[in-house]
């Protein structure tokens, strides 16, 4: 073996094997190999997650997640296979995807056809349920400052039982769909009606 400027002493971590790898590769290959084929038990695939054990149950009988086999003993043994789905799992619900369209997803992944399309068309439907979600917070928000506008100064009186100061707006039927409301008292210059 030639020897180059480097210390390829045995406690070097650099010389070189015969096929020409050095041993810190070799063993980071054979780490991601073990990886690979590793069998984890349910608390030790939750814990690489970043999930609950249970969250793991819920997912194999909820069908997200392939029946894991079984060690002599009767521990669930789960592989990279697993991970890599739980894992996906989690990115699609940080999107807001729910665990049905998920299963979906992951049904048109394990037909082995890319799941883009589909995907697209989930995104797309998510997308248009946040701007209807941000369109009613939105509506909502300046219902809230309406009432903030509408309350009392510190003099207001206590209110009477059954009674609430300012008096809240209410929403018929048909101010609710344009998103107005009807104007109180108040908006109209009289007073507090505690």
């Amino acid at each position: 073996m030639a020897r180059t400027g480097l210390d390829l002493g045995v406690r070097s971590q650099v010389y070189r094997l015969d096929m020409g790898t050095t041993v810190v590769e070799q063993a980071r290959q054979h780490q991601t190999q073990q990886r690979q084929h590793a069998r984890w038990t349910v608390a030790d695939v939750a814990r690489e997650a970043g999930i609950s054990p249970d969250t793991v149950r819920y997912y194999e009988r909820a069908g997200l997640l392939a029946a894991a086999g079984r060690s002599a003993a009767g521990y669930r043994q789960f592989d990279a296979g697993s991970l890599d789905r739980l894992r996906f799992i989690q990115g699609a619900q940080r999107l807001g995807l729910r665990l049905r369209e998920i299963r979906d997803l992951l049904t048109v992944r394990d037909r082995g056809v890319c799941p883009c399309e589909s995907a697209e068309t989930l995104l797309r439907r998510r997308v248009a349920e946040i701007e209807r979600e941000i369109a009613r917070l939105t509506t909502l928000r300046g219902d809230l400052e309406q009432m903030l506008t509408g309350l009392p100064g510190p003099g207001c009186p206590d209110p009477e039982p059954g009674t609430w100061c300012p008096v809240v707006p209410e929403f018929t039927e048909s101010a609710a769909s344009t998103g107005s409301t009807q104007s109180t008292e108040r908006d109209k210059g009289g007073e507090c009606s505690c």
